[in-house]
């Protein structure tokens, strides 16, 4: 027998180690293992199902795929669960609530709004109703989102809802209402106001994707007039650059000469419309610069390509005959079929994370400024924080000290300290406050300053606002600077505090 002490011993104890460590080790290896064939075999089971499920459906000329045997077109709970997984890990389980129980209506089912459609019939959405009385044609299938060959001819909306049921038949989790009907200011209430049934309905949002000025006009004044928030696409034609898309109010789309005469002819028709001064929430004067009324998506590269001339024999002709409706644009657009997909689903991403729950933290909102404008708003911020450091406390040195808090003989503190952000940060902060004023709203073209909303706090992002020179001049109190902004109207106090702390919640995440 082997005593403890003796080197057999501790060679057996070695060894019981070892085969310890080898069965944990074994153990846990098989034990992923085991993880690892439930987790496939569920997954492929899932999918097995999917695929029989699949199986007994076949596309037809009818506007949806159907059990042959049954005429059911029942999609399982868990497959429609796993068609919709990634977004419930994006949106949570109560935004995918609120995306099923969201209504939403799209005008235009060309370049722009059929890869809108798709992408929303894909994304969870309940309830879709889409309107286009156009065709499919051979043109229109490099940019179309789902056209083939064989659909040229059919109506547009039947094209896309024969597509839609591919991807879900299943009613109780897609409804689609296709119009086959141009939406003019005549159809607008039996297009917009009621449902398949006649009944009055409502809408979370309307998409316009509409190329006709005068059809867009007439759409945004019927959804401004009845409080529907409504995202218009300005100009997919005759651009390229898909780094300049941005989503703005209708004031600030520039560059865009859509959204200019847009902006001219539903002016003129408001103006002539004196019953639609007002909506139920009160003057729509501001639907220039509200995006909760009017939200727009444009692309601010200029058009880099004209729209396409007549050739001598039209002219010959007469050019009024080559409309496709009467009234209507007659000029050919050229387009890179890239463009329109891809504000199509940018519409589409806007509209999937507003209903769910998820809006936009700081659209980019038009093109940065220059780098001249950037500097001299960060030199005036500096000079400014220097000025508030000399105040409260003459014998410091702002700009080289470390930060401090000074408690003031009324118990009052102030932050004094180095600037907490550095130049490259001021252009996130013109995107944030969108190129204007935080108080006035003043533009570009007016003198702006960054200045800090709360001395007491540090000169982070989340401190920092926009104001226009105009604006400093009447709310500043360079007396006391805890003072300054008492005296802006509560209204827009807090619209600023709260972008301030959307802008805090995005640096925290």
């Amino acid at each position: 027998m082997t005593s403890k002490g003796t080197p057999a011993a501790g060679f057996a104890s070695s060894s019981s180690l070892m085969m310890l460590v080898t069965a944990s080790t074994t153990g846990a290896f098989l034990g992923a293992l085991i993880s690892r064939w439930w987790y496939l075999s569920s997954s492929k089971t899932t999918e097995r199902e999917a695929v029989s499920f699949n199986t007994i459906f076949s596309s037809s000329s009818s506007t949806s795929r159907v059990n042959r045997a049954t005429n059911d077109t029942t999609i399982p709970t868990h497959i429609r669960k796993e068609q919709l997984s990634r977004h419930e890990l994006y949106f949570g389980e109560e935004g995918m609530q609120q995306l099923q129980k969201t209504r939403i209506c799209v005008v235009g089912l060309g370049g722009v709004g059929s890869h809108t459609v798709m992408a929303l019939a894909r994304g969870g959405i309940g309830y879709l109703r889409i309107i286009d009385h156009d065709q499919v044609t051979l043109s229109s299938l490099n940019r179309h989102a789902v056209a083939t060959l064989a659909d040229v001819g059919i109506p547009k909306a039947v094209a896309l809802q024969n597509s839609m049921r591919q991807i879900c038949p299943d009613p109780q989790y897609l409804q689609v209402d296709p119009r086959v009907e141009m939406y003019t200011a005549e159809t607008a209430a039996s297009l917009l106001d009621y449902d398949e049934d006649g009944q009055l309905c409502s809408w979370d949002l309307v998409i316009d994707a509409i190329d006709d000025i005068p059809t867009k006009a007439h759409l945004i004044q019927h959804c401004l007039q009845r409080n529907i928030p409504v995202i218009s696409c300005m100009g997919a034609g005759g651009k390229s650059d898909f780094t300049r898309l941005c989503v703005s109010d209708l004031r600030s789309a520039a560059k865009d000469p859509l959204a200019t005469k847009l902006k001219q002819t539903l002016k003129q028709l408001l103006a002539k419309q004196h019953n639609s001064i007002t909506t139920n929430n009160g003057s729509m004067d501001n639907y220039l610069d509200d995006m909760k009324k009017l939200t727009v998506l444009y692309n601010s590269e200029k058009p880099v390509v004209k729209l396409a001339d007549f050739t001598a024999s039209q002219k010959a002709q007469g050019v009024q005959h080559f409309g496709a409706v009467e009234g209507m644009r007659i000029r050919i657009l050229p387009v890179l079929g890239t463009t329109p997909s891809i504000m199509g689903q940018a519409l589409a991403a806007y509209a999937l994370t507003e209903c769910g729950g998820k809006p936009l933290a700081q659209p980019v909102t038009g093109e940065r400024v220059g780098k001249n404008v950037r500097n001299k708003l960060f030199q005036k911020l500096e000079h400014r924080e220097q000025g508030i450091a000399q105040h409260y406390d003459p014998q410091r040195v702002h700009s080289r000290d470390e930060p401090t808090i000074l408690t003031l003989p009324d118990g009052k503190q102030v932050w004094i300290g180095p600037l907490q952000v550095d130049q490259d940060d001021i252009d996130y902060l013109m995107q944030v406050w969108r190129n204007r004023c935080a108080v006035t709203q003043a533009r570009l073209g007016t003198i702006f300053h960054l200045v800090r909303w709360d001395v007491s706090q540090p000169s982070d992002l989340h401190n920092l606002v926009l104001i226009s020179a105009g604006a400093l001049q009447k709310y500043d109190n360079p007396s006391d600077f805890l003072r300054s902004w008492e005296t802006i109207p509560n209204d827009v106090r807090e619209t600023i505090e709260l972008r301030l702390q959307a802008i805090r919640q995005v640096q925290e995440f």
